[in-house]
């Protein structure tokens, strides 16, 4: 299936590098863990990044019930969301060509108020198992005081779109006998060593989802 386009998501620039379909919006979206949030309450813009999760053709997010974009999008204020994942550093032989290797997704819409209190708690559930699977179960879960402090908000996935770069610089034919050194440079999000809590007790070891978290 593949959403349809509208005024807001067709692309003008590039147009071959726009993805419609469901399984490449829906997979930037699962690797992804950080988007943009852009509103303009009153006509001030603001960019806000926050964590998100997918749950079918829904978009979570989640923060403190004092925030300012919670309370706007909570309103009915249209909101555009992206998330990006870059791949790698594209190093053309004219410095006008060079680029980077990215998946993308922007998200139009207007996000609703999540109040049922087992939906927002299975929401929250989502959000940690997206950010990092197996956590939820060994920690304490929020609440009542806590709960009512965290403000959910749900976004319907209908206006959506994808743009995606990949491959190799593309110069103009006549730099293709430049002696300069063209390529790409991959880059990827990488998990460090976990680095324990300094009141950690001395038993406790390194869960298996934190010593090899990747993404």
């Amino acid at each position: 299936m593949t959403f349809t386009q509208t005024d807001r998501t067709k692309l003008k620039r590039l147009p071959k590098r726009g993805h419609f379909d469901r399984e490449t919006v829906y997979g930037i979206l699962d690797e992804g863990f950080i988007c943009h949030v852009g509103f303009a309450p009153e006509g001030q813009p603001f960019v806000v990044p926050t964590g998100y999760a997918r749950v079918d053709d829904k978009l979570y997010i989640h923060g403190s019930q004092a925030s300012r974009m919670l309370r706007s999008l909570s309103g009915g204020v249209d909101a555009c969301v992206t998330v990006t994942i870059i791949d790698g550093l594209v190093l053309a032989r004219s410095a006008f060509h060079h680029s980077m290797n990215y998946r993308s997704v922007m998200v139009f819409g207007r996000a609703t108020l999540i109040e049922d209190r087992e939906e927002k708690m299975a929401a929250l559930l989502a959000l940690s198992e997206h950010i990092i699977r197996g956590r939820w179960a060994e920690v304490r879960e929020p609440t009542e005081q806590e709960m009512k402090m965290t403000t959910v908000l749900s976004l319907p996935l209908v206006e959506a779109s994808a743009k995606v770069r990949t491959g190799p610089p593309l110069d103009d034919e006549e730099d293709y006998a430049m002696e300069v050194w063209a390529g790409v440079i991959p880059l990827r999000l990488e998990a460090g060593e976990p680095i324990a809590d300094p009141r950690l007790a001395e038993n406790i070891t390194v869960p298996a989802y934190a010593r090899d978290y990747k993404r």
